[in-house]
């Protein structure tokens, strides 16, 4: 893939155009100013909360007690491995199977002090995922394992593995509250602990979710991100393989020896109104380029944009290895969104906030390398979330890249950001900066000018100003620059930018006879204002 489908995935030096440690404070949306007091912690209608609210402010946050979470077993919520409804028929040997409570034997499976091989772990997860018994191939698991210390095979099979089986095994307490399904068109937030997050990425480890695993395109959950158990990671042969399994065993040697006290809240955002984007009297807002840094870093304490698949974190459990992938890796309570969060519609989005970093990392795609374990110390709100809210948006992936410039398509990836950088469940607080980049490009074949300026539209109409990554291109830097410039000294409006593109959109060209977006942009600009 070509840098342009990177979000500044690159290293820390100052940039060429200035790095955001110059940027104007006071003219510019930063963290410095988010107030860490938010309005109290309650449910509503919209808003679902899986641990004991009264708890939070002190910091002794209990899960939610739920008189009958077996009885729980519908297509509004997420069907839990320890309900009573999750059967599994055992072979007796000489009479006929007897159906038993899976739970039961997820236990007997997992409950034990120590796994001697990976083929052990194989076992016990094929004991209670019987119908994959000859399907499941645990090649990739297995070869990162052989290349790993003597020391550090004994550490993780002896002592890690049965932590992360004990936490997985904690599921009928921590999570006895239903976690609600955030399905399509749907408007509504669910909060839970990193305890909670922590337990449910165990038994996704452990493959325990029941219905999760069938391919078939009218499966159950066909329209839910296809793996949220791990068995396809494990069964991967990507030279990559290795690199996520230790970012994830990273994550769980934190949370096993030191288990986080806070919150993650997941909000599942929607456009509830059309906008007349060739009305919008908007101007551009502040704008910061930089050719090197990354989102996560540079970008600390901004709403930074996850370029996100339909079915968010796209091949994180796969072969995928772009930014959403590496973004979920390095946040791996992030991958939870996928046991509940239906495909996203094109006026959706999924905001998490309070997701803790676990692990850094150099290189991209086929050069990522897992490098050590992070220390966040990003600050928590009232809420007792990390004060990092990330967005998923999805791009619309082009086979043609001249349909990008169609009004249809121009609206729909207009519509995608707007919603990303405001529609929200629970208010913002505060409308601070953008943390983005090259957002569907590269693989998705975007065009970086086309794409820099619907997000810089966008952002425009939902007030907040832009910190954008171009990942080394001096002259997509350059341009970019350049053209915001050229918009923000003219006062130049929303709906002036969106009537250009439409008649750019209307013009009959080729690959190779379209005309530069943003020389036509400007010489349209200037015609404009000729005639008054």
């Amino acid at each position: 893939m070509s840098s342009e489908g990177r979000s500044g995935l690159g290293s820390k030096r100052d940039a060429e155009m200035g790095s955001p440690c110059c940027v104007d404070r006071q003219e510019f949306g930063t963290s410095e100013h988010r107030p860490v007091t938010e309005p109290a912690l309650k449910p509503t209608t919209d808003h679902s909360i899986l641990v004991e609210v009264a708890g939070v402010p002190s910091g002794t946050i209990v899960p939610f007690s739920f008189p009958a979470p077996e009885k729980v077993w519908n297509s509004t919520k997420v069907k839990m491995p320890f309900s009573t409804f999750s059967k599994q028929t055992v072979a007796i040997p000489g009479q006929r199977g007897e159906e038993v409570d899976r739970w039961d034997v997820i236990r007997e499976a997992l409950n034990r002090p120590h796994f001697n091989t990976v083929n052990d772990l194989e076992t016990a997860i094929k004991r209670y995922n019987p119908k994959y018994s000859n399907v499941w191939r645990f090649v990739g698991l297995c070869r990162h394992v052989d290349q790993m210390q003597p020391a550090d095979q004994q550490y993780l099979l002896a002592i890690l593995l049965p932590q992360v089986a004990k936490l997985a095994l904690q599921a009928p307490h921590l999570c006895q509250k239903p976690v609600p399904l955030l399905t399509v068109g749907m408007r509504h937030a669910l909060t839970m602990s990193q305890e909670q997050c922590a337990c449910l990425l165990a038994n996704a480890f452990f493959c325990t979710f029941p219905h999760r695993n069938s391919p078939l395109h009218r499966s159950e959950f066909s329209n839910y991100p296809h793996h949220i158990n791990f068995s396809r990671l494990f069964e991967s042969t990507s030279p990559r393989t290795s690199e996520k399994l230790k970012a994830i065993f990273c994550y769980f040697k934190s949370v096993v020896e030191n288990m986080p006290k806070g919150l993650i809240t997941f909000q599942r955002c929607g456009l509830s109104h059309s906008i007349d984007w060739r009305r919008s009297q908007c101007k551009v807002t502040q704008l910061r380029l930089s050719n090197v840094g990354t989102i996560e870093d540079e970008g600390r304490g901004m709403l930074q944009v996850d370029f996100a698949a339909p079915l968010v974190g796209g091949g994180v459990l796969g072969h995928g290895l772009v930014q959403e992938e590496i973004r979920f890796l390095i946040n791996p309570e992030l991958i939870v969104a996928r046991l509940f969060t239906e495909r996203l519609a094109d006026t959706e989005c999924l905001l998490v906030t309070g997701a803790q970093r676990y692990s850094e990392y150099t290189g991209y795609s086929d050069t990522f390398h897992w490098a050590r374990a992070h220390l966040d110390t990003t600050p928590r709100d009232s809420w007792l979330r990390r004060c990092t809210d990330i967005v998923a948006m999805d791009a619309v992936k082009f086979d043609n890249p001249l349909d990008q410039y169609s009004p249809h398509y121009l609206e729909r990836e207009l519509v995608k950001a707007f919603c990303g950088f405001s529609c929200r469940v629970i208010a913002d607080q505060y409308c601070k900066a953008i943390a983005t980049g090259n957002w569907g490009c590269g693989a998705f074949k975007g065009d970086v000018k086309l794409k820099a300026l619907i997000q810089i539209m966008a952002a425009a109409q939902a007030h907040r100003d832009v910190m954008y990554f171009t990942f080394g291109s001096n002259d997509s830097t350059r341009d970019i620059r350049t053209m915001h410039r050229f918009l923000k000294e003219r006062n130049v409006t929303v709906g002036q930018v969106y009537s250009i593109l439409e008649k750019y959109s209307s013009m009959d060209f080729t690959r190779s006879t379209r005309p530069d977006l943003y020389e036509f942009m400007q010489r349209q600009l200037i015609s404009l204002r000729g005639r008054y």
